[in-house]
């Protein structure tokens, strides 16, 4: 399942997790306005994956649609 993913999709979503469990422990020791501070982390992180990927998906395809219409003249 992760041969899919990238280094930088792997350290992202390890980020995630890791802001996620710190949150928790925050939230156990009733640190509240720490805990809600960090628990907005989590979706940041994963929408800047995901943007992150739509940029690299676009500039391959803008390369692979360049290529596509190149004439070569012999």
């Amino acid at each position: 399942m992760f041969k899919k993913f990238t280094t930088a999709d792997k350290l992202l979503f390890f980020a995630a997790l890791l802001s996620l469990i710190f949150s928790e422990i925050l939230y156990f020791q009733e640190e509240k306005a720490d805990e809600s501070f960090i628990r907005l982390w989590v979706p940041s992180i994963l929408l800047f994956g995901i943007y992150l990927k739509l940029i690299n998906n676009s500039k391959n395809d803008e390369i692979r649609f360049n290529f596509a219409n190149t004439q070569f003249v012999h």
